[in-house]
């Protein structure tokens, strides 16, 4: 994945000089696997005898605000490294003895994300005396709602982006939980109908569009979906084979009753029984140059093409432009089929807009959370003051704080301290980059991904252990590039664009949002975001095994191949407009979660579901002083899932 042909490097404006940083995290990724081993969790291998983590496992000193670190960052190999260890079976060997620090919590928080830091504001809010201690194997609070920030030079205060979590999607069917968290931090959702832009794209005649990228068709073409235009003349446009043309429209304008004279119930359970580009190719029998064009619609949000994507949940989904196919059916669309994913059921009848957004997404409430619990580390801590909030990581550890937030501490152990059905007490170890510390607690909360809490808590029942084994995380890449103007943008018309086949799925300008003393790019001539997604998965496979091979491919793929990339895909979209990647690109930062979306059950991969039983009540059982959070355990890769899930284990270990 790193071929890369120099002058072609060179015409992107690749020729420029990367930090230390930059070169130990992404660029020359497969030297810094080679000369740590596998102790950085990244590549095959025995690893270097002796060797447990890495040399920079700490956030760099002089780095004083994670947020404006740019290159690759999240689940980096400094972060990964000694879960893998774990993982491989090759950490305790050279762990050492645990060194007891004397410190003593009555509640230890394991994941730092939207989870695990609302686990800890729900015991605090209960137990107001309470001490706690939030650690976390990452440089920056908030696990998969992470901030990226840049410093134009040709703007007045920071350009803000968010690398992770991104949305308060849909709060008019938010869980209680999530509700009852927005409520306490203050945050009005109405007042983003005022703060969010909503026309500022279109009224610059800047519109969705679909670029047929020569990764899929023969012919690279852009096609626009303006305002008003009909299938036949966008369809018209696709560098696809002339019955793939037909296929499209009759998809999109006259599909017949694939199942004629089923009754709606079988025909439910037929479509349970399909992914979409399955219903296209066998069902609806289309030319493979029409399923290639639709494959990559259910990318960005599921983090897999339709090749694994259901089709009842492609029938769900269905609007505009999106999944064609189901009209002739006649489905009743006034309410979601038993067959459908439990979120598309939860969010059936919500119609709000994609507008809850704050410019670094749900970091936001995250830093609220942290900044109310922690003295010193937020200057303000209300939601109109948050983005703009200055932030002092020297409080988060401090020894007089009730809470205390200590980063780049991967846990190693956590167990009772005795037998688990009359423990009072449990002992929790982390790596702190030169030996084992252990902390003793009144209760912890394991907010980290299920796949690894059986490395951390072996003495779990084994049916626990391989039900959370089951939860396999998506991999995902969202990436925040900074550019010095969009005029090339506004020139082509576009805002939005959606690939067929090419690495990154999704190119778009950042969201329209402006808080009070933030404001957004309104003029096309100012520095932008740009955000893009890229979804390893390899959808073929399924779910479950294309994550695992998706995230293998990811965690050798180096800094150089996402940065080649990023850049040849503006170039090839936006060329027309002018678009120069050497001038109009100023930074990049790529957002590496191998481990991302949280898996919810769907058909046709879980045959167990709707009828259950669900692997996840398995899973989150309490053990002990002991009690599972994280999105894994509802399951739902949705910030409120990850505060549901918080609030049920504290109010297990509350009684």
């Amino acid at each position: 994945m790193s071929d890369i042909n120099p002058r072609r490097a060179h015409e992107l404006g690749m020729g420029r000089p990367i930090s230390r940083r930059d070169f130990f995290d992404g660029v020359a990724m497969a030297a810094g696997v080679a000369a740590l081993g596998a102790a950085a969790g990244c590549g095959p291998g025995s690893g270097e005898p002796g060797v447990i983590g890495t040399p920079e496992l700490q956030v760099p000193a002089d780095v004083k605000f994670p947020p404006t670190l740019t290159g690759l960052q999240g689940n980096t190999a400094q972060a990964l490294s000694v879960p893998h260890a774990l993982r491989d079976d090759r950490f305790w060997e050279y762990a050492g003895t645990p060194e007891f620090t004397g410190e003593n919590y009555d509640l230890v928080v394991v994941g730092g994300g939207i989870s695990g830091v609302s686990a800890a504001f729900e015991w605090l809010r209960a137990n107001p005396s309470a001490r706690i201690l939030i650690l976390d194997n990452h440089d920056e609070i908030g696990g998969h709602a992470r901030r990226n920030e840049f410093t134009p030079q040709a703007r007045k205060g920071p350009l803000i982006g968010y690398g992770g979590s991104q949305s308060i999607e849909a709060p008019s069917v938010w869980t209680p939980e999530g509700k009852k968290l927005l409520q306490q931090l203050g945050v009005k959702v109405e007042k983003f109908e005022k703060y969010f832009d909503q026309k500022l794209y279109t009224n610059l005649k800047m519109y969705d569009s679909v670029m047929c990228d020569r990764e899929t068709f023969p012919v690279e073409r852009l096609v626009k979906y303006t305002p008003g235009i009909k299938a036949e003349e966008w369809i018209a446009q696709l560098p696809v084979a002339a019955q793939a043309k037909k296929d499209l429209l009759r998809l999109y304008k006259n599909p017949p009753d694939w199942f004629p004279g089923m009754p709606q119930a079988e025909k439910e359970r037929r479509l349970a029984d399909l992914t979409y580009s399955r219903f296209l190719l066998e069902v609806c029998k289309v030319h493979p140059d029409a399923e290639l064009f639709l494959r990559t619609q259910s990318s960005d949000e599921w983090a897999y093409s339709t090749q694994a994507f259901g089709a009842i949940d492609a029938w769900g989904s269905a609007e505009e432009w999106d999944f064609p196919g189901f009209q002739g059916l006649k489905l009743d669309a006034g309410k979601p089929s038993k067959f459908n994913s439990p979120s598309m059921i939860k969010e059936w009848d919500a119609d709000d807009a994609y507008i809850y957004h704050f410019p670094e997404g749900n970091q936001a409430l995250v830093r609220m959370m942290v900044g109310r619990m922690i003295p010193g580390f937020a200057s303000a801590t209300g939601m109109d003051d948050i983005t703009t909030a200055s932030f002092d990581y020297g409080k988060l550890d401090l020894p007089s704080n009730r809470v205390r937030f200590r980063l780049s501490s991967p846990v190693v152990t956590a167990y009772n301290d005795g037998d688990p059905d009359t423990a009072t007490t449990a002992t929790v170890g982390y790596f702190d980059g030169h030996q084992i510390k252990t902390v003793r607690a009144g209760a912890v909360v394991m907010a980290c991904w299920n796949m690894v809490i059986p490395y951390l808590v072996p003495s779990l029942p084994p049916a626990q252990k391989q039900a959370m084994h089951q939860a396999v995380k998506m991999p995902l890449l969202y990436a925040m590039v900074q550019l010095r103007d969009w005029e090339a943008w506004r020139k082509v018309g576009i805002n939005h664009t959606r690939w067929t086949g090419a690495y990154w799925c999704v190119s778009e300008l950042d969201y329209p949002v402006s808080m009070p003393g933030y404001e957004c790019p309104k003029d096309p001539s100012q520095p932008i975001n740009v955000h893009m997604i890229a979804t390893p998965c390899v959808s073929a496979m399924g779910p479950s095994e294309g994550a695992i091979a998706g995230r293998h491919n990811l965690l050798k793929t180096d800094f150089s191949f996402f940065e080649y990339t990023i850049r040849d895909q503006l170039a090839r979209l936006l060329g027309a407009g002018g678009f120069d990647p050497g001038k109009d690109i100023e930074a990049i930062t790529v957002n590496r979660w191998g481990h991302g979306y949280a898996p919810e059950y769907c058909r046709p991969w879980n045959a167990f579901y709707p009828e259950g039983p669900f692997p996840a009540e398995t899973a989150r059982r309490q053990h002990g002083r002991i009690a599972i959070a994280n999105s894994d355990s509802i399951p739902a890769a949705y910030a409120d899932a990850a505060v549901t899930a918080a609030y049920r284990a504290v109010a297990e270990l509350s009684t």
